[in-house]
């Protein structure tokens, strides 16, 4: 149920509401427009349909909402969600880029990194310091280590950071040093660590499953929502298709769809979803024609020598500043603007 208050309802209005709801055992989750309030009552549908809070002082209207996903439906919000990142704002009119290597694997290489992507124009730095791999035995992160890694390449560049969490264990140590919690393609469904996630407020960056569905992606994300943290941007990196040419299969419709569905921002990734450096930048370019509000790019100046294998989709410097300038024109002619 999605309760629109009047345009100009009062914080006590507003605030007598959420009190009916909590008095009947239900949540809420408050969503404010530049012109109408919207608080979504969570909890049994059964007793949701008891109470007459139509008629309750500063209510326009009562809406059921049909999606299973309530919170991340265009019916709850119409109105695209900006979450703002030390000032970037992400679900906007621009488009924000991320990147930098898939793994930190030292000082010197992630610094080097951070510099050459400032440069090129991106705006947050990525990079692993826990890392979920395939196999046990391929490298798996610095841990501790990488995020004062981290640390100190975003103290040299300004840059904002978003770096994986993989289990609750590490949440708080993680929101200690991040700005974007990212949480990976295998943890799409680690229905703990969103709830955990849910009770922080610091922005998550959910990447799809490589067999999810959108609406099993998108309950992924109603998860977090649920839990009061509002700030979830969508990830689409790939699915797993038959085609073993590519490292997955970009799903590009996903894009037009998700934006259709949710109001949340949505990220693709063009280096996990091909694992070939020579499609990166064709597929970051339609991403951002299909209305992806960011990217998230793997970048290395060595790629050769990276420790995670993943080098071989990794853009080197050079080829990211030239794309840079390439997704301008391309988010020009969409009629968006780049952060850069």
């Amino acid at each position: 149920m999605v309760i629109v208050m009047k345009a100009g309802a009062t914080e006590g209005q507003i605030q007598h509401v959420v009190d009916r709801l909590r008095n009947f055992g239900l949540k809420e989750h408050i969503s404010r427009g530049e012109e109408r309030t919207l608080i979504g009552a969570i909890g049994d549908e059964r007793v949701l349909r008891t109470i007459p809070i139509n008629a309750a002082p500063g209510v326009e209207k009562v809406m059921a909402v049909v999606s299973p996903y309530k919170l991340a439906s265009r019916e709850f919000n119409s109105e695209d969600t900006l979450i703002d990142v030390n000032g970037i704002k992400i679900g906007g009119k621009k488009i924000a880029v991320m990147a930098g290597p898939c793994a930190v694997e030292s000082q010197g290489q992630i610094t080097t990194i951070a510099k050459a992507v400032k440069q090129g124009g991106g705006v947050i730095l990525r990079g692993g310091a826990f890392k979920p791999r395939t196999g046990p035995y391929s490298f798996q992160g610095l841990g501790d280590k990488g995020l004062d890694m981290l640390a100190e390449a975003k103290t040299e560049t300004g840059l904002s950071v978003i770096t994986e969490i993989m289990g609750t264990e590490e949440v708080d140590l993680v929101a200690s040093y991040t700005d974007i919690f990212q949480v990976g393609a295998r943890n799409m469904q680690n229905f703990t660590l969103l709830k955990a996630l849910g009770q922080t407020n610091t922005p998550v960056m959910l990447k799809r499953g490589m067999s999810a569905t959108i609406e099993e992606f998108l309950l992924a994300a109603e998860y977090i929502l649920s839990y009061g943290n509002h700030n979830v941007m969508l990830c689409e990196r790939g699915i797993r298709t038959f085609e073993t040419y590519t490292r997955n299969t970009l799903d590009i419709n996903a894009v037009p769809v998700l934006k259709n569905l949710s109001h949340l921002p949505v990220i693709v990734d063009p280096s996990h979803a091909t694992g070939r450096r020579e499609l990166v930048a064709p597929m970051a370019k339609a991403a951002v024609a299909a209305g992806a509000d960011g990217l998230i790019i793997e970048v290395h100046h060595e790629p050769e020598n990276s420790l995670t294998g993943d080098g071989v989709q990794s853009l080197l410097p050079d080829q990211f500043e030239k794309l840079m300038k390439e997704l301008q024109r391309i988010a020009k002619a969409v009629d968006r603007d780049m952060y850069i």
